[in-house]
C-alpha cells in the first residue's frame, strides 16, 4: 500500500505542477490587459499628435499662401504708387548717377549739381532742358533707378 500511496502522491504533485496555480495565470493575464491597454493608450495619443502635425502643416503652408498673395499686391501697390506719384529728389540722383549723369552726392538735396544733370539728361532725350523733373523726363528717368546702365 505505501507504493499505492507514493505513486498517488507524485501523480498528484505532477497533475498539480501541469495544471499550474490558476491565480498566477489570472495575475499575468490581468497584466498582459495592462499592458496592451497602456499600449492603446499611447498609440491614441500618437494619432491625436499626428492629426495635430497635420493641422500645423496645413496652416503653415496657408500663411505661406497668403503672405505671397500679400507680397505680390504690396509690389503692385509700390509699383502703382511709384508711377503715380512725384518722384523724391533721391530717387532722381539715383537714376541719373545710374543712367551716367553727374548729380553730386546722393543727398535728397536739388542743388546745383543736380540741376546741371537733369538738364544734360533733358537735352540728351530731346526734352525741354529747364531742369525740373516732370512727367516726361520722369517716364525717361525711372527706367534707369533700379539698374545702370553707363
Amino acid at each position: 500500500m505505501s507504493r499505492k500511496a507514493v505513486g498517488f502522491l507524485i501523480l498528484f504533485f505532477f497533475l498539480i505542477s501541469l495544471t499550474g496555480c490558476a491565480t498566477g495565470r489570472k495575475q499575468k493575464d490581468l497584466e498582459n490587459q495592462g499592458l496592451k491597454n497602456q499600449i492603446s493608450a499611447l498609440e491614441a495619443q500618437i494619432q491625436a499628435r499626428d492629426e495635430e502635425i497635420s493641422d500645423l502643416q496645413d496652416t503653415l503652408a496657408k500663411a505661406t499662401e497668403e503672405k505671397t498673395e500679400l507680397t505680390k499686391v504690396a509690389s503692385k501697390k509700390k509699383i502703382i504708387g511709384e508711377i503715380k506719384s512725384r518722384p523724391s529728389v533721391k530717387q532722381v540722383q539715383i537714376a541719373l548717377q545710374n543712367a551716367g549723369y553727374n548729380p553730386g552726392s546722393i543727398d535728397g538735396r536739388k542743388g546745383k549739381q543736380t540741376r546741371n544733370a537733369i538738364k544734360a539728361f533733358q537735352k540728351a532725350n530731346n526734352l525741354k532742358a529747364d531742369g525740373k523733373v516732370g512727367k516726361r523726363t520722369w517716364v525717361l528717368l525711372k527706367e534707369y533707378l533700379y539698374k545702370k546702365i553707363k
